[in-house]
């Protein structure tokens, strides 16, 4: 059904019923979830949550409680849709019995009048089948592409701030799940910036604060500022050399998987003027006298070699004086908890850990989420470095394809979905800036990586084009399906998002055959 009124037609509807709330594993979702989770202890809404990492875990959890469910669903009468025979009435049999009668019944002064009915009608049929073809089109190219609207954390935000019961943490939560589609480049740079522009306004409103003694800030205090920061992953809870190595922006453009490019990265420091002593050490240890122009001076370098983005709006929080963290931190840090390969814990068990970082009371969990983060971030540069000198990304027609093997260091980290995506991101911005094939600057990936070796089975991803005018639109999803079906490979599509899917190995060369045939 569609929501107009989320207050009316979806709050206050389930505010007196008892919740079932299914919640799907990635960072957007867990903040929408907290949002909801402060708004039903705020009017003591009792709620059931069950985390679901795909179609088939949605059915399962869907049947468990089927018996306790009740569908709230506003019918069509009272919406006051028209039906579609109410718009276009087939007529023709009308037409028949009326022309029969007609002919047998009407005066002859009377067809001329007859005759531009007629000519009425036919144009009424040809503006139908005009309308259904135009209908057609646009579900086609609804189903065809995947993209991303507003998060769903802001949607969640929007609810409680109409209703006067947004708070500094529930912010700070669509502050976190706007980040995230960012850094998974859900959403486009303008989509991000308008966001970012909401709210900021509303950070100004909640965080506002007068520089007299009576509004001096606590020591246990929560403070969110817009920031015009760096874009380096994790750079204040690691070293300068770590994050500029380990970040995806940066590691493209200085190509650090070469010689030439650990050379290009020296000279980087050498510019600025730091030493690599400090630039190796963590950075909370750095010299003050550094750090306070830090930002400045890595802009001032990172635009003489050509990186012209360096800095981009996001927003920090503050726990008292002691911890502070910018919204990607914390995207890196609770994405890496939800997806840790731990044998030892399971996917309930990661899910509520992620969960529990979002909160200020837990910064040991966020902390552990940080540091499993930056081991994800070697990981993933380590694997880039190595697909792209052994040429294993190569050329399939309309797509560029990506297989890593079995034995790959750290490959198990990369068999989620949301590990797998954002490797797969990386290794393309990487291999459009390594490479002098144009034509290949423009193509898609698609990348294998296993997943259950005893199973046969593998996790495929599609990423679109890396272009500056991409809008973000993925067509892979459709693509797959079309692929498994002329080919009968054994695929699961359980994903929720569509252009990842589970296939069996033995099938990967038609599955692969099929694709390249469909998308030339």
């Amino acid at each position: 059904m569609f929501v107009s009124d989320f207050r009316k037609e979806f709050y206050e509807v389930v505010q007196n019923q008892r919740v079932l709330l299914f919640v799907a594993s990635d960072v957007d979702s867990l903040c929408a979830c907290k949002i909801l989770q402060a708004l039903f202890q705020c009017d003591h809404v009792q709620y059931t949550l069950v985390p679901v990492s795909g179609w088939q875990e949605l059915e399962t959890a869907f049947l468990e409680h089927k018996e306790q469910i009740k569908l709230l669903i506003k019918q069509d009468d009272d919406l006051e849709v028209p039906a579609y025979d109410d718009i276009f009435r087939d007529e023709e049999e009308d037409e028949e019995h009326s022309e029969n009668e007609r002919d047998e019944s009407e005066p002859p002064e009377k067809r001329t009048r007859l005759e531009e009915e007629i000519v009425a009608q036919t144009m009424k049929r040809r503006e139908r089948r005009e309308w259904e073809a135009r209908r057609r089109d646009i579900l086609f190219d609804y189903e065809q592409y995947e993209y991303h609207g507003t998060s769903s954390a802001m949607v969640m935000f929007d609810l409680a701030w109409m209703m006067s019961k947004d708070l500094n943490d529930m912010l700070w939560w669509a502050i976190v799940g706007l980040t995230d589609q960012w850094v998974q480049d859900k959403i486009t740079q303008m989509k991000y910036v308008t966001d970012v522009g909401v709210l900021q306004r509303h950070v100004s409103r909640h965080n506002h604060r007068d520089e007299d003694e009576e509004n001096a800030l606590s020591v246990d205090c929560m403070r969110i500022s817009f920031e015009y920061d760096l874009r380096l992953a994790l750079y204040q809870h690691w070293s300068l050399h770590d994050s500029l190595c380990n970040t995806c922006y940066t590691a493209a453009r200085f190509k650090l998987w070469s010689v030439h490019g650990q050379k290009r990265l020296q000279e980087f420091l050498a510019d600025m003027g730091l030493p690599l002593k400090q630039v190796k050490q963590k950075f909370q240890s750095m010299d003050i006298s550094l750090k306070e122009n830090l930002r400045e001076m890595i802009e001032e370098s990172a635009n003489k070699f050509g990186m012209k983005d360096m800095r981009m709006q996001t927003f920090s929080i503050h726990f008292g004086f002691k911890h502070k963290f910018l919204a990607s931190d914390v995207v890196f840090a609770t994405m890496s908890l939800m997806e840790s390969p731990e044998k030892d814990s399971s996917g309930t068990d990661n899910f509520i850990q992620a969960l529990d970082s979002l909160s200020r009371s837990n910064l040991d969990k966020l902390y552990l989420g940080l540091e499993l983060a930056k081991k994800q971030l070697r990981a993933t540069q380590q694997i880039i470095a190595s697909c792209l000198c052994t040429n294993l990304v190569i050329s399939q027609g309309p797509f560029l394809y990506c297989s890593l093997m079995e034995g790959t260091p750290d490959v198990v980290l990369f068999s989620k979905p949301a590990s797998l995506s954002l490797l797969s991101r990386h290794l393309l911005k990487s291999f459009v800036c390594s490479t002098k094939n144009r034509r290949c600057k423009l193509l898609p990936l698609v990348m294998a990586a296993p997943l259950n070796v005893e199973q046969g089975t593998v996790t495929v991803v599609g990423i679109p084009p890396e272009t500056d005018s991409s809008d973000r639109k993925n067509f892979f999803g459709r693509a797959f399906e079309k692929a498994a079906e002329g080919t009968n490979s054994q695929t699961l599509h359980n994903y929720f998002d569509l252009s990842v899917i589970e296939l069996k190995a033995e099938d990967r060369s038609k599955f692969l055959d099929a694709l390249v045939a469909l998308l030339s």
